[in-house]
Formats: structure tokens, C-alpha cells, sequence
């Protein structure tokens, strides 16, 4: 399969969509849609109970497209030249109100790759202090602490859905098993 033209359809804010004409190993030519995105980033900001457990700065924010809210981990889009690591503490500061001295990178996923090309950096912030920036207009996000551990039982009984949440607890769980 090789790509014989690109042209961009759509511009959003922040990403846009791009139509790509195919050639195919028999000769056909197809057509397929993709978001061009510039890549995001998914915080657990959390903070250590006296007992050895953790607490996660989860949110609840209104989801247009499900048209519902739900409980998530704070995440967010980067400008398209943007260090990664400089998006995750703005987007902490934004959504969370806090600033982290630490962060850990857990790993990268592509969240759909069947039509975006995003890539998610997942992070683990530590050693939080309150510091908020304005988040943006069209969020409204209440932040709700949480037991990592009953957030692990959320995940298994379905209470939680999303799935930079979901995979990205399950990086943090692992990663405090193997690291403290």
C-alpha cells in the first residue's frame, strides 16, 4: 500500500482531518480519513497516604460525545511544537490545579490508530503543590481524590471505561509495585 495524495479536509483548534488517497498492491485506489493530531498526554497525579496506599487526583468532566460525565484521569492535547513533558505539567496546572516536582513517563499508546495517528505519553506526577492556571472555557472539570486501590476495583467491575484511564492505572499500580 503506498500513499499517492494527502489534503487536508478539516481544521480544528488543534488537529484536523486529512483525506489520503491509497494505492493498493492490485492497482486500485481507495480513499481513508485520518486525524492528524499533534499528540497528548495523560497525568496520575497522586499523592501517598500515611499507610503506604496512594490517593489519585481523578475528574469528572462532561464528554459531548457520550453526552454524558465521567470519571477520568486529567489529560490533554499538546501545541503541535510542544514538549511533552511541558504539556503534562500546564495540563496538571489546568484541569488539576496543582504543579508536580516529579514526573515519571509510564509509556506511550496510540489510542486509535485504525484513524489517528496520536500519540499518548502517560505520566505519573509526584510531590504536588497547588499552583491552578485558567483551564479552558468549554471544560468544566470537578477534581475527585480517590484510593488507587478502589479505582482498580472500579476498573474491574466496569465502573470506569475510559481507556487512558483504565490502562493508564493499571501502568501506575505496577509501577509503584515494582518501584517502592
Amino acid at each position: 500500500m503506498k500513499k499517492i495524495d494527502s489534503k487536508r479536509v478539516w481544521q480544528g483548534e488543534s488537529w484536523y482531518l486529512q483525506l489520503d488517497s491509497l494505492l493498493l498492491a492490485n492497482g486500485q485506489v481507495v480513499e481513508k480519513g485520518a486525524v492528524i493530531h499533534p499528540g497528548s498526554v495523560v497525568l496520575v497525579p497522586i499523592r501517598p497516604f500515611s499507610d503506604g496506599r496512594y490517593e489519585v487526583l481523578m475528574i469528572k468532566q462532561y464528554r459531548h460525545v457520550l453526552d454524558q460525565t465521567i470519571l477520568e484521569l486529567p489529560a490533554g492535547t499538546r501545541e503541535w511544537d510542544e514538549p511533552f513533558l511541558d504539556c503534562a505539567q500546564r495540563e496538571l496546572q489546568e484541569e488539576v490545579g496543582y504543579r508536580a516536582e516529579q514526573f515519571d513517563l509510564l509509556g506511550e499508546v496510540w489510542p486509535a490508530p485504525g484513524f489517528t495517528n496520536e500519540l499518548m505519553k502517560i505520566y505519573l506526577a509526584q510531590s504536588l503543590h497547588h499552583d491552578p492556571l485558567v483551564g479552558d472555557v468549554d471544560e468544566e472539570i470537578e477534581v475527585v481524590p480517590m484510593p488507587l486501590d478502589e479505582l482498580m476495583i472500579m476498573i474491574k467491575d466496569g465502573r470506569i471505561q475510559d481507556a487512558k484511564t483504565i490502562i493508564s492505572l493499571q501502568k501506575t499500580a505496577r509501577f509503584l509495585r515494582l518501584n517502592h
